[in-house]
């Protein structure tokens, strides 16, 4: 449970980093897929170092490992990027929409992407 809370910890940060650079692409010109898209690589980046850190305690190749942990977050990516396109359909275009997308989306792929990191990128702690 612990490691779960962690997992959450680092979600909400990586939700912050995800927003931020969300509203920065924005800012530069770039449309809201567009600019989610590589919010959504940036927040992984993030993610991945902080639950290298302090969730999982990994053990493997720096590159190997953020290859894999890459690889399987994008089925919580899809989880969360349908999440938040399908919110910008509905929501009235507004300054805060994109953000509710964010977190709306977050937290629908956060189960997945626990369970895929536990057992698929951080595994060899769990053999």
């Amino acid at each position: 449970m612990s490691q779960f809370l962690r997992f959450g910890i680092n979600g909400v940060a990586g939700a912050g980093a995800d927003m931020g650079a969300l509203y920065l692409a924005l800012a530069l010109g770039s449309g809201p897929y567009l600019g989610r898209l590589l919010s959504f690589l940036f927040a992984v980046w993030v993610t991945w170092r902080l639950n290298r850190r302090f969730t999982f305690r990994a053990t493997e190749s720096v590159w190997r490992e953020w290859w894999r942990y890459l690889m399987v977050m994008l089925g919580g990516g899809v989880i969360n990027l349908g999440t938040y396109m399908v919110l910008l359909q509905f929501l009235p275009e507004a300054r805060w929409a994109p953000a509710v997308g964010v977190v709306a989306g977050s937290l629908a792929g956060m189960t997945f992407n626990f369970i895929s990191a536990k057992y698929f990128v951080f595994r060899e702690l769990h053999d």
